[in-house]
């Protein structure tokens, strides 16, 4: 363990001279990945000792805090998704291929696209906390894979984003999240509310639009790498490819969790019918044999 940290401090001395010198010291940011790790050592400390602290203990309800939280990042989502068309469209981005240029320090229009891009960063680390709701109410069957890897690469890979490559294509995937997450939240901050819980039938395809976003953003990215837009081309292989596994992750949870689904209640209910009919057919048979027994014994007589 040691020596990889070691190692990736080499290549982040080796990367730093190319850092942007516009964010480099913002919160969190630090010019250091240190605070980042640490609340990534944290969190992952937390998902494995977590539900043991909570074993024997009662859940907790949380539920006006979840509806608050929730809405809270609805509506920072809908800031953040507002403010980046804004902030791209006055820095005169091409949809297409936004060139990335850290050189243009002392360009408000380009600050103003950084500023969003580290709100949205920040709002990583805030997402997080969904992960402590779900052990403190002890929802441990959702803190899977999927989950716990989601949040925990996303705050890392923005750091690396707000460090080297605040601007330029990276306005792109984080704006596209942003629409996808104003949906989420909406329905996590609406189902906590058990009036309202049964009410909620857009579940699944909060699933759908997540694959969605991730296959515009893996096209949008191969394009720009197609085209030869004037970003660097690491970051780009890292969104691609991190499009890829999110696409093959989120592809098997929604198969596990509804496709499947689906099926197995097709069969339950196939065979429930079946076995109600093969109850009224016995039934039947039975009836009709107690008539006609009934009626020959009195034939007979």
């Amino acid at each position: 363990m040691a020596s990889f940290v070691k190692d990736l401090m080499r290549q982040y001395d080796e990367a730093y001279p190319h850092a942007d010198p516009r964010t480099r010291n913002w919160f969190l940011v630090s010019d250091s990945p240190y605070p980042v790790w640490i609340i990534t050592f944290l969190y992952l400390a937390m998902v494995a000792l977590g539900p043991r602290l909570m074993k024997n203990r009662k859940p907790l309800s949380l539920q006006w805090f979840m509806v608050i939280y929730n809405l809270g990042l609805v509506g920072l989502s809908i800031y953040m998704f507002v403010e980046i068309i804004l902030s791209i469209w006055d820095a005169g981005y091409d949809l297409v291929c936004a060139n990335y240029n850290k050189d243009s320090i002392t360009n408000p229009k380009e600050l103003r696209v950084a500023k969003v891009l580290w709100w949205y960063f920040f709002s990583k680390a805030i997402e997080l906390l969904d992960t402590v709701c779900m052990i403190a109410r002890k929802k441990f069957e959702q803190v899977t894979f999927l989950h716990w890897f989601h949040h925990a690469s996303m705050l890392n890979i923005w750091w690396w984003t707000m460090m080297f490559i605040p601007g330029g294509m990276s306005w792109f995937g984080s704006c596209m999240n942003c629409l996808v997450h104003v949906v989420m939240y909406l329905y996590y901050g609406l189902s906590v509310i058990p009036s309202l819980r049964n009410k909620l039938w857009w579940k699944r395809y909060i699933t759908r639009f997540q694959l969605l976003q991730f296959c515009i953003t893996f096209t949008h990215t191969v394009n720009s790498i197609r085209v030869g837009c004037d970003f660097p081309r690491w970051g780009q292989n890292l969104l691609a490819s991190y499009m890829v596994g999110m696409l093959i992750l989120f592809g098997n949870f929604y198969m596990q969790a509804y496709i499947k689904k689906d099926k197995s209640r097709q069969v339950v209910s196939s065979s429930s019918q079946e076995n109600v009919s093969a109850f009224k057919k016995n039934k039947l048979q039975h009836t009709n044999g107690q008539l006609n027994g009934h009626a020959q014994h009195k034939k007979g007589e």
